[in-house]
């Protein structure tokens, strides 16, 4: 096969599915790895697409700095995060202890808690009062108080967080990216998701379809440390690094 047939099929996998590895495009071209990468070198140099070990990803990454209102996030997505809530909150067992973060989706599952066995951690304002108020057994973080995003953080909440051992937690992300992995647009945020990442046996991020291929300010862990629960998921190439459920699926 001709070079330029070659960066075309390359070109336009990437566009399909926003990423690809060279193990992947030497089979379906059935071209050697090193011609792959000979390609891939070219095509980044040229500023086609963006070299990343073991393959490509797409140009056109979304990026996002701002940290949006916890309250007009709540209005967003939300049939989309009620599925991906539903589907969450059933993964809890008997005597789980269980860390939820402040994100809005995480917010969703506990109108789905059940089993009053489960201990919770939260480090989110309104998730406290919501699960105190179904009469669950949960625990604040300490720390500083965010009045964007209602959301406890600081020094003090990662310490808390770094003396627990969960069985699960359940977090948000603004984007998730295969480069950049896991990523919020606040540092604070992120070392308590970083923490909360470290210190749980199972981790899921609950994240609608408008998260992948983003890019926010801090990364707070690798794609490959969590379990990913989507509604809809285009670029199958995430699924390459974890396992994704989708429940519209």
């Amino acid at each position: 096969m001709l070079q330029e047939e070659r960066h075309r099929i390359i070109l336009s996998e990437i566009e399909k599915r926003g990423a690809v590895k060279v193990t992947h495009l030497a089979q379906a071209l059935d071209s050697s790895e090193s011609t792959i990468r000979r390609d891939i070198n070219e095509l980044d140099k040229e500023g086609k697409l963006c070299k990343v070990f073991g393959g490509a990803i797409a140009m056109d990454k979304r990026i996002r700095t701002v940290e949006e209102d916890a309250r007009e996030k709540a209005f967003l997505h939300v049939k989309e995060k009620e599925a991906i809530a539903r589907y969450a909150a059933a993964l809890i067992e008997d005597n789980d202890f269980v860390f939820l973060d402040s994100g809005t989706t995480t917010e969703h599952m506990i109108d789905f808690f059940h089993n009053d066995t489960v201990t919770y951690v939260t480090n989110g304002i309104i998730h406290g009062q919501k699960l105190a108020q179904r009469g669950f057994k949960v625990y604040m973080t300490g720390g500083n108080l965010k009045s964007k995003t209602l959301s406890i953080v600081g020094e003090s909440t990662v310490r808390f967080i770094e003396k627990c051992n969960f069985t699960k937690c359940f977090m948000g992300a603004s984007g998730i990216d295969i480069e950049r992995g896991l990523t919020t647009a606040d540092l604070d945020e992120a070392q308590v998701k970083e923490a909360a990442l470290k210190h749980s046996y199972m981790a899921y991020v609950l994240a609608d379809s408008s998260k992948f291929g983003v890019v926010s300010a801090m990364s707070f862990g690798r794609i490959e440390d969590c379990s990913i629960i989507t509604n809809r998921l285009e670029a199958e190439a995430f699924k390459q690094y974890t396992t994704v459920k989708e429940v519209d699926k």
